[in-house]
């Protein structure tokens, strides 16, 4: 089944010691699209300026990627620059320019209102929850945020968690939106404002889902999946929002949703992660291909003796 991403589309200036990389195509809405590409069709809906050239947008049409709901606005697309040299796990940012991004009001083609899954990426939590009303036939929502929004739009988020079936976020965003440095605590805090399962990325420690109680079957105890060892990483950017297109890619394509399903998304969730830190930008998911996704995939199944 189809999945819609909101979220955005960005040229992104990165620095690591592998080494530095200029205007390469980026933002959350790319990053995902491209990964949950390898397992159900997407929609993207997102905005970009008169610097998005139609070779940009064919990067997301050989994925088979449905780009009608990408506006195109005048002025300059969102840029961000940042650099990893002193801690891979975490961006030092250079310079964030919002551009066209900054007035982005989503709007939803007529053709995707048939759409059954969505993930709703890092915007104003009020523009998620409007997104969201406005698809009435959804049957599974996915959502992410960060401590901008947690700190200066709360309310607003928290009305849109009770939208949200399954929100996923880091350690500390999960700490700071319950008010809560105890890691479990802080996910029956958050499960209790709306959403039925929490992912909690762990970065290069991987991820654990943590379940509401009676949500997606029976009982509440967390799951946790590892990342895979990687020999070299490139570039982090991009990583989390990988991730989360594997996850929600994988869930759209089994036809049903269940806690077996969930658990298996976390792992193809950290392969595509896996993969996005090896090339700088979205340059490895492009050239990406099925048969390296399900090798990976059981490399870590041998790790974790996943059944």
């Amino acid at each position: 089944m189809s999945i819609i991403v909101v979220g955005s589309v960005a040229f992104d200036t990165i620095a690591t010691p592998a080494g530095k990389v200029d205007n390469a195509l980026g933002g959350s809405a790319t990053y995902f699209s491209l990964a949950a590409s390898h397992f159900t069709d997407v929609r993207v809906i997102a905005v970009v300026g008169d610097d998005f050239t139609a070779e940009h947008e064919n990067v997301m049409k050989k994925r088979g990627i449905d780009t009608r709901g990408i506006q195109h606005a005048s002025g300059k697309t969102f840029r961000w620059g940042g650099q990893y040299m002193e801690n891979l796990n975490e961006a030092k940012t250079d310079f964030t320019e919002l551009n066209v991004f900054e007035r982005f009001q989503p709007h939803i083609p007529a053709e995707y209102a048939d759409t059954k899954f969505l993930f709703l990426g890092n915007i104003h939590p009020s523009l998620q929850a409007a997104v969201r009303l406005e698809l009435e036939g959804v049957q599974l929502t996915g959502g992410d945020t960060m401590n901008f929004w947690i700190q200066g739009a709360r309310q607003e988020l928290i009305e849109t968690l009770k939208l949200v079936n399954i929100l996923l976020i880091n350690d500390g965003e999960a700490k700071m939106l319950a008010g809560d440095n105890s890691l479990p605590r802080a996910a029956r805090r958050v499960l209790a404002m709306g959403p039925q399962a929490l992912v909690i990325k762990h970065g290069e420690y991987g991820a654990t889902i943590f379940f509401r109680e009676g949500a997606f079957g029976i009982g509440h105890h967390p799951f946790r999946a590892p990342t895979l060892p990687i020999d070299e990483v490139k570039d982090p950017t991009g990583a989390g929002d990988s991730f989360a297109g594997g996850f929600m890619g994988y869930i759209a394509s089994q036809g049903h949703i269940s806690r077996e399903v969930l658990k298996r998304a976390l792992f193809y969730g950290g392969v595509m992660g896996s993969f996005a830190v090896e090339r700088f930008g979205t340059e490895r998911l492009q050239a990406l291909t099925r048969g390296e996704i399900d090798a990976r995939f059981q490399l870590f199944r041998e790790l974790t003796h996943l059944e």
